[in-house]
């Protein structure tokens, strides 16, 4: 009996809008996703110069952690809120599309003041 009552749960014309809605919310959060990406991977590069100062690569490096931790909670959100299987879509998606241009040097880390 339970299964019956799932499985005319998840035909029902509320489930179908409810998951249509969803979709919208999942691309957002999936950007989100590609912005922590993106920072990871400039501040990751920010690390290796040795155009920064010793306490400016410890903070740099600090951030970075934070900055990766936030990723792997945003991935964690996805699979929770839309199930693993998307989660993991979306994080491939994301590393295969987000990277940093080759144009982009060391020289323009961020400033302390910035």
């Amino acid at each position: 009996m339970p299964n019956q009552v799932l499985e005319a749960v998840a035909t029902a014309p509320a489930s179908q809008r409810t998951h249509e809605q969803a979709e919208p919310h999942l691309a957002v959060v999936t950007g989100e996703l590609a912005t922590l990406r993106f920072s990871v991977i400039l501040t990751a590069k920010w690390v290796s110069s040795e155009v920064e100062s010793a306490e400016r690569s410890t903070e740099l490096r600090n951030e970075l952690v934070e900055l990766r931790r936030l990723y792997d909670d945003k991935i964690d959100q996805i699979a929770m809120t839309f199930g693993v299987q998307r989660a993991m879509k979306a994080k491939e998606e994301v590393e295969r599309t987000v990277t940093l241009s080759r144009g982009i040097k060391s020289r323009t880390a961020p400033d302390q003041d910035e």
